[in-house]
């Protein structure tokens, strides 16, 4: 009697299994390769310059300026920053900082960092006030609002976890409680991951990749651009509202004329990959700049500003008001002297921006960035 089709197939299934059983080499039942080592996100909150400033804008970011309480001392700001800077190793190895009240939020491998600034008040206390530590000027542009500007100090926490984020400057804004108060308070987001996994520049709210033009981090030019022989740095912080209903009208080339760039790639209009030069002394057909006088590319670019460069990045963020929405971009430059490198740079934009039709600057502040921690030491301590 000769066996039936599901007989024969369970009998081939018996073998294939007893070939298993026996070691034969029978490829669907050999064991899933393992899982790949999780990827460690942990950023070391030590070295020669403070961590945040090169890494990729951070997913979720909260900046806190403070006002100094009038009886904080020179001794007292040193309090300070020595209790910050045990909070900032502990947080960024994902333990709980000295007197954490929620110890369970601390955790690691979230791309926690920390980034402390001095705005120019600290140095009356301190002296050595970094050359053009100033306030900037008002712009013609600039409707500056008294809640997003100023600070006498700074922290800029960044992480790839909200949550990470608003714990710890939770922490550390209770360990300024005796020194400082809140002056004012930003939040934002930022996405620099593609869809395949890989960095990329990220993009604005108006559409737009944002900060191609920036020097490569560790190059010579980088370097230069942004520190101080010390490996000290400066802070610019600019809170830019976004007409978003208004650009919204422009066509598509509008939009890409008023910027310089395509809004699909990045790429300069007379490109067709993002970090191709600009070339500035293109035309079309009728002799006119491909690169408009007032796009931003152009007036922007360092060969249009004596070779002056700056380190540029920005989380946007949206503010909300009951049914009313702000949108824009807190706008982040690093730079060696802002007097020298950003202040000709902003002026220049400020007089003659397409996208000055789009924008307004609303809050304003400066800071120094002191070098980084190292084993043993405290931000700041060379100034104290």
């Amino acid at each position: 009697m000769k066996p039936s089709r599901r007989q024969l197939f369970g009998y081939a299934g018996a073998a294939a299994a007893g070939a298993a059983v026996t070691g034969g080499a029978v490829v669907a039942l050999d064991k899933e390769p393992p899982a790949p080592a999780p990827v460690s996100r942990l950023i070391s909150p030590y070295g020669d310059h403070q961590p945040g400033i090169v890494a990729t804008s951070p997913r979720h970011g909260e900046l806190v300026a403070f006002t100094l309480k009038a009886d904080t001392d020179k001794a007292a700001l040193a309090r300070l920053m020595r209790l910050w800077s045990a909070d900032i190793v502990a947080l960024s190895n994902g333990r709980a900082a000295p007197g954490d009240t929620a110890p369970e939020l601390a955790v690691a491998n979230v791309a926690l960092t920390t980034t402390v600034g001095f705005g120019p008040r600290v140095f009356e206390l301190t002296g050595n006030k970094p050359a053009g530590l100033d306030d900037l000027p008002v712009m013609r542009h600039d409707r500056l609002q008294p809640a997003w500007s100023g600070g006498d100090l700074l922290i800029l926490v960044g992480a790839d976890d909200e949550l990470s984020v608003v714990h710890a400057v939770r922490r550390l804004v209770a360990d300024a409680k005796p020194f400082a108060t809140p002056a004012w308070r930003q939040t934002g987001f930022w996405n620099s991951t593609g869809p395949d996994g890989q960095p990329v520049t990220g993009r604005n709210l108006f559409g737009q990749v944002d900060g191609t033009g920036n020097p490569a981090v560790g190059t010579p030019e980088f370097n230069e651009t942004v520190w101080s022989p010390d490996g000290s740095t400066t802070l610019v912080v600019r809170r830019i509202k976004l007409n978003l209903d208004t650009w919204d009208e422009l066509t598509r080339s509008e939009q890409e004329r008023a910027v310089g760039r395509k809004l699909s790639t990045g790429a300069p209009l007379t490109g067709t990959a993002e970090h191709d030069e600009l070339d500035l002394e293109a035309r079309d057909a009728d002799g006119h700049q491909l690169i408009a006088a007032n796009a931003h590319a152009r007036l922007s670019h360092h060969s249009e500003n004596d070779g002056r460069r700056i380190f540029r990045k920005g989380l946007n963020y949206v503010h909300d008001t009951g049914t009313t929405r702000e949108s824009g971009l807190i706008f982040l430059s690093y730079q060696a002297d802002i007097a020298g490198q950003f202040l000709p740079l902003l002026s220049r934009l400020d007089a003659a921006d397409a996208l000055n039709e789009w924008t307004t600057t609303i809050g304003s502040a400066v800071f120094a960035i002191p070098p980084g921690l190292q084993p043993g030491t405290w931000l700041g301590q060379h100034l104290f």
